[in-house]
This record gives structure tokens, sequence and C-alpha cells, in this order.
């Protein structure tokens, strides 16, 4: 697995890097006290990537846990025809690989840089170390890993849904979760993607994306701002 260097990544402690306690936010953890917690943070080594760097090949051996500090990840892998297809986008407080920390394997996807990013990861090597340090706290992972799993496939079902609809909802809705900007007529979500990596996510092609867009907008679901910009004005409609 190609790696980079940790240089201008704030590295004095993880209550100091501006994202407190950000392992809080990773579900496989979410059981665990502070004391726990703690214990889990101080595994933490930490990378910095530039934008285009890959993190991840398909292939390499998914042995850790990656959470964003800062900065914005794709996991891509490729279509059968071979266009594009992004699995997962991640930002600030985001994580990926909680499982591949109970059971490493070969990665199925590309885990890419959008922008330059600064990662907290935790290999499976210490957390097993960890583990057998406080056998006490597996009964409290083990129902995180339940929980986490539940979601997988929830995922899974909208991925493999033919339905281009079910699939855009699904990207718009993991979008509204990670904005942090609220306003009085709805939510604004700042894209980091362009029309062609939406269009790469629902499996359709740009020009479908921009004309279901559009449709959203006409239905009053969302407003278009700009290219970067999408204000959500219907939440229930991703419920």
């Amino acid at each position: 697995m190609k790696t980079s260097h940790s240089e201008h990544f704030p590295v004095n402690s993880c209550a100091s890097c501006g994202h407190s306690l950000c392992a809080k936010k990773v579900s496989l953890f979410s059981n665990l006290d502070q004391k726990q917690l703690k214990a889990v943070i101080d595994l933490i080594e930490r990378k910095h990537y530039k934008r285009g760097e890959v993190i991840l090949h398909t292939g390499d051996t998914f042995d850790r846990l990656y959470i964003v500090n800062k900065g914005t990840l794709k996991a891509m892998t490729f279509s059968e025809d071979g266009k594009e297809q992004i699995l997962y986008l991640l930002n600030d407080g985001d994580c990926i690989g909680e499982l591949s920390l109970l059971k490493s394997a070969p990665a199925e996807y590309d885990l890419i840089a959008l922008k330059e990013s600064f990662i907290c990861t935790i290999p499976k090597t210490k957390f097993d170390h960890y583990l057998k340090e406080n056998p006490e706290i597996v009964f409290s992972i083990m129902a995180s890993a339940h929980d986490k799993i539940s979601s997988l496939e929830k995922l899974v079902g909208a991925i493999a849904s033919n339905d281009a609809d079910i699939r855009l909802k699904f990207l718009l809705k993991q979008l509204i979760d990670q904005s942090k900007q609220k306003t009085s007529q709805g939510t604004v979500i700042k894209l980091q993607l362009t029309r062609e990596d939406m269009a790469n996510f629902v499996g359709v092609t740009r020009e479908t994306i921009s004309r279901k867009l559009s449709q959203l907008a006409h239905e009053e679901v969302l407003e278009l701002l700009d290219n970067k910009q999408i204000l959500i004005k219907d939440l229930d409609y991703f419920m």
C-alpha cells in the first residue's frame, strides 16, 4: 500500500487537532467509555495525502481503520463495462475500514484523496494487541459491529438497485448527513463532487444526473444554488 508523509499534520494530540475525539464518531467504538476510548485514540497513526493520491489500491490488504481528520476521500471501483463506480464519499470526521480491525481482507475498491487530506489510522496489529490486553471490551465491540453490518446491508441494497432514482436519493442522503450547514430554508450541501462523479455513483450519464436534479428542483425537493451548492428544501423526501 502506498503510504505518505505526515508533514503539516497536527501531531500534538487528538484533543488539540481541531476534531476532539474523532474516534468517538467511529460506530465500532460507540459503546466504549471515556477511558477505553482514550486508550484507542493512543493507537492512532497520522498520515497526510495529496489530492489524487491513492491511499489504498484494490487488492491491497485492508488491515486498518481510516478516519478523515480533514479532507475528502472517495472509495471507488469499476463496473463490468469499465465505468467508474463510486461507493463511498468521506469527509471530515467520517471513517472507513471499521470491520478490517476485526478481520483483514483484500480491499475491494480504491481509496483516493479528492483533495489534500489528513488521515488518522489505527492498524489492526495495534488493535489486536489492545483487545488482548483489554478483553472486557470485546462484547461492546461486537455489539457495535452488528450495528455497522446492518448499515452496510442498507448500503449494498442501494448500490445493487437498478433504479437510478433510488441511487441518487441515497447519494444525496449521504451528502445531507455529512453537511454541517443548516439554514432556515433547509440544508446546504457543498459539493466536492462534479456532475461526472455523481453520475459515476448513480450509474447514469452526466446529462441524466443534470436532468434528474432539475426535476427534483422543479418538484421543490431541492434548489440548485450553483454547480457546487445544493439547497435541500424537503428533507422528508429522503427519509
